[in-house]
């Protein structure tokens, strides 16, 4: 899945409202900044196989540390403790440390049974990647109404609060759709685990900057 996991975050603003959007994106894409860096380590392994599903030519061959939902819940655990401490911590904690685990869930709606329960477990998953059509209707729902929650559990302060907003909606919702039907393989699986983390970086900063100029509703 992708905008689902971002979806997922912009709603969590609305049971948070203190929660800075980048903790929330950060904890429901935390496996997914896991993993091009184990990738890239070699401690979890990925193959380009194209047809492996008729969404994503890759073949996600082993992620136990960053994809098992047993590690997952540790993680999610380890982000709610890091935030007990802090203002509306509880609360947020929460809520970030059930975004982390949530990444399973939903992966395990889209993927192929590569999901597993924990390192060395059994694998589970319903391959919704392998109709392309219902991936994108279920992605776009997810997606529309995670943005709303997050607008309406919010308000611009300025210009930028406002339109920073939909323009990243708008960016991450154009890439999807080009991904939906861009059938090219990635060319290497360097070049995917870099371009992965660089477009984290980028599109968390983006909310960070667009979350500064927006205050509860």
């Amino acid at each position: 899945m992708f905008i689902g996991h971002f979806a997922v975050a912009f709603a969590g603003k609305k049971v948070a409202p203190n929660a800075p959007l980048p903790a929330l994106l950060l904890g429901a894409l935390f496996a997914d900044v896991l993993w091009p860096i184990l990738v890239a380590i070699g401690a979890e392994h990925v193959r380009i196989v194209p047809g492996v599903t008729v969404y994503t030519p890759l073949e996600f061959v082993s992620y136990p540390w960053s994809h098992s939902l047993l590690m997952l819940i540790i993680w999610g655990g380890l982000f709610a403790a890091y935030y007990r401490g802090r203002t509306d911590g509880r609360l947020t904690g929460w809520v970030v440390g059930a975004l982390v685990v949530s990444h399973w869930i939903l992966d395990w709606v889209t993927h192929r049974p590569d999901m597993p329960l924990w390192p060395g477990g059994p694998k589970y998953g319903l391959s919704l990647w392998n109709n392309v059509n219902a991936t994108i209707a279920v992605e776009i729902a997810m997606f529309v109404a995670g943005v709303l929650l997050y607008a309406t559990a919010t308000r611009a302060r300025d210009a930028v609060g406002r339109w920073g907003l939909w323009s990243l909606a708008a960016l991450l919702l154009a890439t999807f759709v080009f991904d939906s039907f861009d059938r090219a393989p990635p060319p290497s699986i360097k070049a995917l685990w870099i371009t992965a983390l660089i477009a984290t970086a980028v599109v968390v900063s983006w909310a960070g900057w667009v979350d500064r100029h927006r205050e509860t509703a």
